[in-house]
């Protein structure tokens, strides 16, 4: 199939973009490379430089002819959508529909998004399945619900087939090392952890240590970055073979508390990496885990490089080798 990543040449993107690939796909990158790094481009890959926001850009990409693509575009960081709400409508809302106007146009009907757990919110129950309630604790993760919604509409109204993937919480790296091109600016923990571990930050912030859980610290479902390139390729053959849409829960199915992360992180860098406790963000549930019976049931996926020690270990070996690169 020929395909359009938006976002391709993010970190979750690149990671797709490889995956899809190594199944025989053709692969076009659609990016605007404000996140992405153009180090995480294939050389086999087409590039288009573009931006969701400006429509002639998606016009003139979905003019040269896809049988499918993937949505990766959206902003992610929970705590600065509950600081910055419009960026969020602008680019995650906006975006996203000028995107599937664009595709709708050009009869590009087949759509892989990259949804978030962040659109359940607080659990009422552990592990979240895809009928626990929808109430999303964050504007980031209501915009990716608003848009799950939107997506039921165009399914409906025009066709639109598409597989919502609700990860839990990405991390890791290509085990193959292919892949090291790291996120500017991150948010998400197991980044900060190797940034401080490398000694780019001086101290992290752990955010909150009085929640009701084991030790205190979020428990959060990490899933390896690889294992979500995996279910992508095989959401994309589902509905392709299915002709029908779905929404999936990817996790690893075990939940591990900041702490625990940065304890094992302590041990497989061998590094001191210095952490400060502090007040909780706002919109942070205290646990999310998922149950992923769901996926294997209909997409036959199961996590195979979600364990903790892969998670900081490909993560650890893509930071030493970027800042090895960078000294030479």
């Amino acid at each position: 199939m020929n395909i359009l990543v938006i976002g391709g040449a993010g970190y979750i993107g690149s990671h797709v973009v490889k995956a899809l690939m190594a199944k025989g796909h053709a692969v076009t990158v659609f990016d605007n490379l404000s996140s992405g790094l153009l180090q995480n481009l294939f050389a086999r890959n087409g590039f288009i430089a573009g931006d969701i926001l400006h429509p002639d850009d998606l016009d003139k990409a979905f003019a040269r002819g896809f049988d499918a693509f993937v949505h990766l575009a959206a902003f992610k960081a929970a705590g600065e959508s509950m600081l910055t709400p419009e960026k969020y409508s602008l680019n995650n809302l906006s975006g996203t529909i000028a995107i599937m106007n664009a595709a709708l146009a050009h009869g590009c009907t087949r759509m892989v998004f990259s949804s978030s757990a962040a659109v359940f919110g607080e659990p009422q129950y552990l592990p979240i399945d895809e009928r626990h309630p929808k109430q999303p604790a964050n504007y980031y993760g209501f915009t990716k619900y608003n848009i799950e919604e939107i997506m039921q509409w165009y399914d409906r109204l025009k066709g639109l087939r598409f597989a919502a993937l609700r990860y839990f919480n990405a991390a890791g790296y290509d085990p193959d090392g292919e892949l090291y091109g790291l996120e500017q600016n991150p948010a998400n923990l197991l980044p900060v952890i190797m940034e401080t571990a490398c000694g780019m930050r001086a101290e992290m912030k752990v955010f909150g240590s009085d929640y009701d859980t084991r030790d205190g610290t979020c428990i959060r479902d990490y899933v390896h970055v690889s294992d979500l390139a995996d279910a992508h390729v095989r959401a994309l053959d589902y509905i392709t073979k299915n002709d029908r849409s779905l929404a999936v829960n990817l996790g690893s199915e075990t939940g591990t508390s900041v702490t625990e992360m940065l304890e094992a992180a302590r041990r497989i860098t061998g590094k001191e990496i210095p952490a400060a406790y502090v007040e909780r963000r706002p919109g942070d549930p205290a646990e999310l885990t998922a149950t992923s019976a769901y996926a294997r049931e209909t997409l036959g996926w199961s996590p195979r490089y979600s364990d903790i020690d892969t998670l900081i270990g490909t993560t650890w070996k893509a930071y030493q080798k970027y800042l090895h690169e960078r000294k030479a």
